[in-house]
This record gives structure tokens, sequence and C-alpha cells, in this order.
């Protein structure tokens, strides 16, 4: 049975290792999320796992391995905003990919966002990642037409091969159906 819990600053080094694996590293290239030939370089660092989680419980990160003592499989980034709950960085180990692992961590992601009291989640995707974006538009996510530029002046998200990078703006709306009254 996995086991599901937040992060704590015991867990920042193992998260900013899983994290670089799945865009960036050399084992990214296993599985078919990683960023290789768009941005070079770490994508995260435990200093910069410690200051996403510094501050007022406005962001936790959500971690997922098999047993206690085995290996992070997975983990996913929430964070509190005004009028959404924003999801960034969900990783899943290249070497556990296909197990449906980056589906549960949606789901567990979404409820979380639900006990905080959010219905709408939004997400951002380089936007040239077709195939990823498409695996979120499967789960409910769609474009919202926004588009954030790529910070290009932020070294700790790596080194862009390219100038035209940009992140697309996804959004989820989780609140249930309800049929128009007329």
């Amino acid at each position: 049975m996995a086991d599901l819990f937040l992060a704590d600053s015991s867990h920042f080094a193992e998260i900013s290792a899983l994290v670089n694996a799945a865009y960036r590293g050399g084992e990214a290239g296993v599985g078919w999320t990683h960023e290789q030939g768009l941005v070079d370089g770490p994508r995260t660092s435990p200093e910069d796992i410690e200051r996403e989680l510094s501050g007022s419980g406005e962001t936790v990160i959500l971690c997922l391995r098999d047993h206690d003592d085995g290996p992070l499989l997975a983990c996913v980034l929430l964070r509190k905003h005004t009028s959404h709950c924003y999801l960034g960085m969900l990783s899943v180990s290249p070497a556990a990919q296909d197990r449906g692992l980056g589906r549960a961590m949606l789901q567990h992601s979404e409820a979380h966002a639900r006990a905080w009291g959010y219905d709408r989640i939004a997400i951002t995707v380089l936007d040239v990642r077709d195939t990823l974006i498409a695996w979120y538009e499967r789960r409910g996510y769609l474009r919202t037409g926004g588009s954030i530029p790529f910070p290009y002046d932020n070294k700790s998200l790596g080194r862009p091969r390219r100038g035209d990078l940009a992140f697309a703006v996804l959004e989820k709306n989780m609140s249930p159906f309800t049929p128009e009254l007329r």
C-alpha cells in the first residue's frame, strides 16, 4: 500500500533529487515527461524546496512512496491563491512511470485543494510540451488561453535551450455539475 504524506525539512534533498530526475536528469530520458532538449541544468534544489515551504502554510508538497523506508516515487506542490489552488512540480520517478502514479497524485492534489476550500486548480506547463498538455486535458484540465513568459533571468529553473519558451496556463473546475435552472 502506498504511503502519502506531507513533506517536511527531512525530505528536501530527496524531493529535489526526484524532481531533477523526472524533469532533467540523465534518468529523465527514460520517461516521457522530461524537459531534456528544452531546458538544461537542475530544475530545483533543496534550498528552493525549503524556500517554497517556508512561511505560513500556504504551500505544501504531497509525497508518495510504496512504504515508509522506500524511495520517493512521486511528489506535487500545492499553493493557495486567492481564487484557485496552484499545482506545480508534479514529478514521478522515471523508474516508476506507467504505474498510474501521476494520475493518483493529481487525484490526491484535487482532494487536498477541495479540503482547502477550492473548486478550481491551475497548472502551468511549457507550451511546447504538447503530449504532456494532452495528458492533463484528458484529466479535465483546459487551456485558459493564458500564457506566462519563461523566466529566462531565473537561473534556479535551469538554462533554457530555446528562446521561445512560455508556460501555458491550464485550469480544472472541480465544482460539481449544476444543471442550469431556467
